[in-house]
């Protein structure tokens, strides 16, 4: 009997480090399981870092661009409220060039009867062409479609060429009643000072006068002043002192 109690220490010996063994492995099992469920969250934990920081940086995109919105919503209203100062500025405006609409068309008109005033006393050079412009105004006037600030321009645009008659020096062809018969004649223009013809053979030359409202006879002695003053006239000499006599001035 003595000797069986060693037999049982070993077996329960053995049996406990049978034991001891499922036990460890057990642990080890489950540290092992825990290892791979904190993998688990920990990648778990990075992606939703990786996620959150994606979304923190969207949110300062966003600040970033609500911001960028912010200012220039302040620049647009700041347009709008310009945009619309200036459409009140036009529709006054508006109202006014109906005003002036109203005011300078009879303005024009008056005008353009002076004009026709102030040729008729004038000297009787170009009568055709200064005719057909009063002509050409005053159909215009009459028109629809060309707007006044054009109907305008004309109007200054004639007076401007009448002006500028009284400071140049002139030379063209034109028909002239010469004792009775119509003949072909010569014109010299020397501003509004004096008016000149010349017939085309050269024998016969007179001169406007205003006071009487007709053309005088010049001497032969002026034909050659006349002839050269005609060629400084078509830029067929250079200018030159002439000695011619003046009738047309008043």
């Amino acid at each position: 009997m003595k000797g069986v109690k060693p037999l049982i220490l070993a077996g329960i010996v053995a049996a406990s480090a049978a034991v001891h063994a499922n036990d460890l492995n057990t642990v080890i099992d489950k540290s092992s399981e825990i290892n791979n469920l904190a993998a688990q969250s920990q990648t778990k934990i990075d992606k939703i870092a990786d996620s959150m920081q994606g979304r923190l940086q969207q949110f300062k995109t966003l600040n970033k661009e609500i911001d960028g919105l912010a200012v220039y919503n302040a620049q647009l209203t700041k347009q709008l409220s310009n945009q619309i100062e200036e459409m009140e500025s036009l529709n006054l405006s508006m109202d006014q060039v109906s005003i002036i609409e109203r005011q300078i068309t009879p303005l024009m008109l008056r005008m353009i009867t002076g004009l026709e005033q102030f040729v008729a006393l004038d000297v009787p050079f170009l009568k055709q062409e200064r005719k057909q412009r009063l002509e050409s105004l005053n159909a215009m006037m009459e028109r629809a479609d060309i707007t006044s600030s054009e109907k305008f321009r004309r109007v200054l645009e004639a007076y401007q060429v009448e002006v500028d008659y009284g400071r140049t020096i002139e030379a063209y062809t034109a028909l002239l009643d010469v004792d009775n018969k119509e003949r072909e004649v010569d014109f010299l223009r020397i501003g509004r000072l004096e008016l000149i013809y010349l017939t085309r053979d050269g024998k016969q030359a007179g001169s406007w006068d205003q006071k009487t409202q007709s053309f005088v006879a010049l001497p032969d002695s002026t034909i050659s002043q006349i002839n050269k003053g005609l060629r400084i006239a078509r830029k067929q000499l250079a200018p030159d002192m002439l000695t011619l006599p003046i009738h047309a001035a008043e």
